[in-house]
């Protein structure tokens, strides 16, 4: 009993299940690979951008110093937002706190927005990924009953080895989902303490800015 005959012996339904249990697969290690390498390099970014940001004598030179460890464009982006909006608009309405808190508000978004891109495709795989192997399994198993019945030789012997195989379809969705549910739930920390530091940055940064 092998993934191999189990597929070469499904019909369109079963052989569908299976070609998407494997696209879910390779879609959700494709993001955990991309994630762990993209994140892995962010928080360490973050840390010594801030710290060379309040070692750097001024405005100026901290710029100067982020954009050498900033690569992944998640601190800059702050101290981007802080030019004073154009006037005559009304991002330039209120005083400079309010204006900072807008735009460091908006500047923060955008960066959560890239760290937390690919986590809602690992949420759905792996809250998805089982029911579509139970899919697979119980249409196997309905096409292995039928198929028995109409070879007029129903018996336990007969029965238990289509059935074991239509089961490996339930394995192989919970194999699929998984490795996904424990990457969101790892990258989600990561993402979180990731977080934590920028809304710091940007607080401390308004605060020295106002």
């Amino acid at each position: 009993m092998n993934l191999q005959h189990v597929f070469a012996q499904s019909d369109a339904i079963g052989k569908a299940v299976a070609i998407l249990l494997l696209l879910m697969s390779i879609a959700s290690w494709v993001v955990i690979l991309w994630k762990s390498w993209m994140l892995r390099r962010a928080g360490g970014d973050v840390v010594r951008s801030v710290a060379a940001f309040w070692q750097a004598p001024t405005l100026d030179e901290a710029s100067s110093r982020i954009g050498g460890f900033d690569r992944g464009q998640l601190v800059l982006p702050l101290l981007q937002a802080t030019q004073a909006p154009a006037g005559g608009t009304l991002a330039a309405a209120g005083d400079r706190g309010q204006q900072l808190t807008r735009a460091l508000r908006d500047a923060l978004h955008g960066i959560m927005g890239r760290l937390q891109f690919g986590q809602v495709l690992l949420a759905t795989i792996g809250s998805t990924a089982p029911f579509v192997g139970l899919l697979g399994t119980v249409w196997g198993i309905y096409h292995a009953l039928i198929s028995i019945a109409g070879s007029g030789q129903m018996s336990i012997e007969k029965v238990a080895g289509p059935v074991g195989e239509a089961l490996i379809m339930t394995a192989a969705g919970l194999a699929v989902a998984i490795p996904a549910v424990l990457a969101y739930n790892w990258f989600g920390r990561i993402i979180g303490r990731i977080e934590a530091e920028l809304e710091g940055f940007a607080r401390d940064l308004r605060e020295f800015l106002k």
